[in-house]
């Protein structure tokens, strides 16, 4: 007889799980170990439970897959609390395998009541006590996963583990029991009432979302934007949604372009596709004064404590804009013009060469302008490299990186925590390991990297290829912009700049300094041909202030 944790792993085999993300402790270890032997499994043994989830949830933002992280018991569990909310707000199906304590024990040290901290982060948590419906928590916790597309937490007592698997029947699937649902149709009256809208104004500009993403409706926005001559953007998970359209304005809200906040402020009429209308996408403070219309299959009317849009039309992405299209054609007849008035040659050509971002600021002798940098390197990176982004002040310039789909970004920072960008990385290169390929690009801020900096031994150990761009300013770019703006004592953001390249050689990777953009194209070139991880250390300037910074402080840090 198969022991019951060799029958969960076969289990999660079934369920089309080829990748998992562990840590392991007495609450996993068997199972992980049954796990990873199975035919075709890819594990990424990392080392520190955090990094577990945030790896899976990369990993589903580039494959789709449902991901799988697994921890053990206890101190396991309490190190997710991070980690499992971002994948909760970005809405990333995930199931993570965690160890209980043994629930015949008298007596163990690690126990904690997991489930409360757990759905405390809006995860599921689901307490497979029971042997005989063993198999049934896994299905469950799967058809959660997928059907809500939220974390599953799955804990099972490790002493259960171990026992017989008495079964005699095959596992049936998540799939089996899956309901056929269809697309989710718009109400025809919201319809009416955006088409109404879109006709008539000006300056309409077209949002997507993640969700345009999810229900394959890139096309089908584009085709409604040509029709009624709006721009187009896209928010910060959907990064590049459409970075090959002529108007394609590139992010909204807090990492905006200047022209794009500058096209924002005049818009009359704002259509937000498979998206939330949260605060950092900016409709309370960007584009109040234009109405907003909301098309998404979760719309809500009141989201960060403002009102969120001013129609709100409940509709899978896909079916909503086609909808749109439909009913521009029938009100103005095929092929006639809306009233808009905002695409012009003028602006297309600002679009294509504008830089972000041109504020002046003194750069220190043997500093680098972080815009320069970027500039720099996306020169040398080719267009269909995967191109990570960890949270922190540096996140903004590297996502001003141009002429790359959706599908080669990676950012999530629903839950606003830095100190992701390695565990990321992870995800994405187990996402693309069957070519082993490593054109991956990582940039992460010094104090974000130093969050999880023992993943370079990661990295090592399983053989995989990743340049990590640090944009190093020495502190807490975040904060000490901040605080210097506030006249207060910046000290407790500052640290100072560590030889991030010599911990990356003493984790036997290859790394450098850089104080000169001049040197890039070499060094790329030099690390394109090789196939070791490496750590660029690049120096850039603390006087530089990100938009999103400046107007942070504008509007007074910690004001909505």
């Amino acid at each position: 007889m198969p022991k019951l944790y060799e029958a969960l792993a076969e289990a999660f085999l079934a369920e089309g799980v080829d990748t998992q993300f562990v840590l392991m402790g007495d609450g996993n270890m068997h199972w992980s170990t049954a796990f990873a032997k199975l035919p075709s499994v890819h594990t990424v043994h990392v080392r520190h439970e955090h990094c577990t989830v945030a790896a899976a949830t990369a990993y589903n933002v580039a494959t789709g897959k449902v991901a799988v992280a697994s921890v053990t018991c206890g101190p396991g569990v309490t190190q997710l609390m991070t980690a499992l909310p971002a994948a909760v707000r970005a809405r990333l199906p995930m199931v993570v395998f965690a160890g209980e304590s043994p629930i015949n024990a008298k007596f163990y040290n690690q126990y904690i009541d997991q489930a409360p901290l757990v759905t405390a982060t809006g995860a599921h948590y689901i307490a497979a006590h029971s042997v005989p419906r063993m198999m049934d928590y896994v299905r469950e916790a799967f058809h959660i996963a997928k059907y809500e597309r939220c974390p599953v937490v799955l804990g099972i007592p490790y002493d259960l583990q171990k026992v017989e698997h008495m079964a005699n029947q095959p596992y049936e699937t998540s799939a089996m029991y899956q309901p056929k649902v269809g697309r989710m149709q718009p109400d025809p009256q919201l319809v009416a009432e955006a088409v109404e809208r879109l006709a008539a104004a000006k300056r309409p500009i077209i949002l997507g979302g993640r969700g345009v993403l999810w229900s394959g409706a890139r096309d089908a926005v584009i085709k409604l934007a040509d029709r009624c001559g709006a721009l187009l953007s896209n928010t910060l998970p959907a990064r590049g949604l459409f970075h090959d359209h002529p108007f394609g304005l590139g992010t909204t809200g807090s990492y905006f372009t200047s022209l794009g906040r500058e096209m924002y402020e005049s818009a009359d009429v704002v259509v937000a596709v498979g998206t939330s209308l949260s605060y950092y996408v900016g409709g309370g403070h960007y584009f109040a004064k234009a109405c907003k219309i909301q098309l998404d299959d979760a719309p809500r009317g009141l989201r960060d404590g403002q009102k969120a849009a001013d129609i709100y039309v409940r509709s899978d992405a896909l079916v909503g804009v086609e909808a749109i299209l439909a009913g521009l054609d029938k009100k103005l007849g095929v092929g006639k013009p809306t009233a808009a008035a905002i695409r012009s040659k003028e602006l297309a050509h600002r679009i294509a060469t504008e830089p972000a971002d041109s504020m002046p600021f003194d750069i220190a002798p043997g500093m680098l302008d972080p815009r320069e940098v970027i500039r720099a390197i996306d020169a040398v990176v080719p267009k269909d490299w995967d191109i990570v982004v960890g949270g922190g002040h540096q996140a903004y310039f590297n996502t001003q990186m141009r002429g790359r789909p959706a599908e080669r970004y990676t950012t999530v920072r629903e839950f606003g925590a830095v100190g992701n960008g390695l565990s990321y990385a992870l995800g994405v290169a187990a996402a693309r390991w069957q070519g082993r390929e490593g054109k991956i690009v990582l940039f992460e801020g010094d104090g974000g990297l130093l969050f999880h900096i023992q993943e370079l031994e990661t990295l090592k150990r399983q053989g995989i290829r990743i340049l990590i761009c640090a944009m190093n300013d020495g502190g807490y770019g975040s904060e000490f912009h901040k605080l210097r703006a506030d006249g207060i004592d910046d000290s407790l953001a500052v640290f100072g700049r560590p030889p991030l390249e010599n911990i990356a050689r003493g984790f036997g990777l290859r790394g450098h300094e850089i104080r000169d953009v001049s040197v890039i194209p070499k060094l790329f070139a030099d690390f394109a041909a090789q196939g070791e991880s490496e750590m660029w250390n690049i120096q850039i300037s603390d006087k530089v202030t990100a938009p999103v910074i400046r107007q942070t402080i504008k509007r007074g840090h910690g004001n909505m």
